[in-house]
């Protein structure tokens, strides 16, 4: 039995998810450093929060959807961006853009950078230490019989 495959608990579905989500912010935050000389170029960045955060209330069933009354079959229809479950990219502002345009700050981006990394090897440390526990409990077992 491989342990790759295997998804021991409802929370390991989300930090799997999260880990998939940090390895496309780096891969972002490093587009972003790429393009520091491009002219015109505004950074970009990753919003995952939200798209876990409806997962985790999802798999867990937290919250109840409050639906919203539709009075009028011609109503345009309400979509849900709160609780999507997919990741929104944005540009990030609020730095003073250079004379050609671009707004790439590389100490915003190196900080952002290591962040991130930090969180991601936290969450594969976490992911690790549970497929080891389940290891452990199979050999255990194995051991027994």
């Amino acid at each position: 039995m491989s342990l790759t495959n295997y998804s021991s608990t409802k929370s390991m579905d989300i930090a799997k998810s999260a880990l998939n989500y940090r390895a496309m912010r780096q891969d972002m935050i490093a587009s972003n450093i790429a393009n520091a000389d491009t002219p015109n170029y505004k950074p970009r960045d990753v919003s995952f929060e939200n798209a876990l955060s409806a997962q985790r209330a999802k798999l867990f069933n937290q919250t109840p959807k409050l639906e919203m009354a539709v009075t009028n079959e011609k109503h345009i229809p309400l979509t849900d961006t709160q609780n999507s479950t997919k990741a929104t990219t944005f540009f990030r502002d609020g730095h003073m853009a250079r004379n050609d345009g671009n707004s790439v700050d590389l100490d915003v981006e190196t900080t952002e950078m290591s962040k991130n990394s930090i969180m991601y090897n936290g969450l594969l440390a976490a992911i690790k230490k549970e497929a080891m526990i389940f290891r452990s409990v199979i050999e255990a077992s194995q051991k027994v019989n």
